[in-house]
């Protein structure tokens, strides 16, 4: 039995530490059920005009003037096409706003190789805020020559559109898809929805501490069948 006391007291830490993140992963799971339940009525629910520090996951509309011949593309995707596989980007443009400062805006994916800027863009762009994404170590190189960037930090686009005072974000437009083989942007659909994997990881937790049950149950028959 004396064999028996240090596994199975490190059986025993390891089981009740798998139960604790197993019940901490279903506390998880009921925040983000609610999260995405809110996501989803603001979804359903009309824009409502940016307030001065938007949410991540919040449904607003902006107001102001286009900026003339201010475009850039964003990243670089194939779409299908009724023509086949086309190569494109996001088309961004500057929104000057009533107070000034100057908001970048994501209009949509685009078949274009490089920017070409909307003769008549949307007078009141609708969508939602996008914080600005850190340069990774494999991204490609922006191009700011050909307004090429491949990655979404509106102070580095803005700079390279020679902007000043840009918004520290980034509008994401969302609307209906443009008929087939329209040129224009194709914008988001949804608001963007976190990832809810807490069930699965609740349990895996839960899985591993029955194992570590039955592993001990194991090793206890095998001492005690030897002594």
């Amino acid at each position: 039995m004396r064999g028996l006391i240090v596994p199975g007291a490190l059986g025993l830490a390891a089981f009740c530490v798998s139960i604790g993140l197993g019940v901490w992963q279903l506390h998880r799971l009921a925040w983000k059920e609610g999260l995405i339940a809110e996501i989803r009525a603001a979804q359903m629910a009309p824009p409502v005009r940016m307030p001065r520090r938007p949410g991540p996951f919040q449904k607003v509309f902006v107001t102001g003037a286009w900026l003339p011949g201010k475009a850039a593309l964003y990243g670089q995707e194939v779409h299908d096409t009724p023509e086949g596989p086309v190569s494109g980007g996001e088309l961004i443009m500057a929104l000057r706003r009533g107070e000034g400062r100057i908001l970048l805006v994501d209009l949509g994916w685009v078949a274009q190789s490089s920017p070409v800027a909307l003769a008549d863009p949307p007078a009141a762009p609708a969508g939602y805020v996008h914080a600005p994404i850190a340069r990774g170590v494999f991204s490609p190189r922006d191009d700011p020559g050909r307004g090429l960037y491949y990655t979404l930090d509106p102070a580095a686009i803005g700079k390279g559109m020679g902007l000043r005072d840009v918004a520290p974000y980034m509008l994401i437009a969302m609307g209906p898809k443009p008929p087939p083989g329209s040129a224009a942007p194709q914008p988001a659909q949804n608001l963007p929805t976190p990832p809810n994997n807490h069930y699965e990881y609740a349990l895996t937790w839960f899985g591993f501490a029955g194992v570590l049950v039955f592993e001990f149950i194991l090793i206890a028959r095998k001492r005690l069948l030897k002594s």
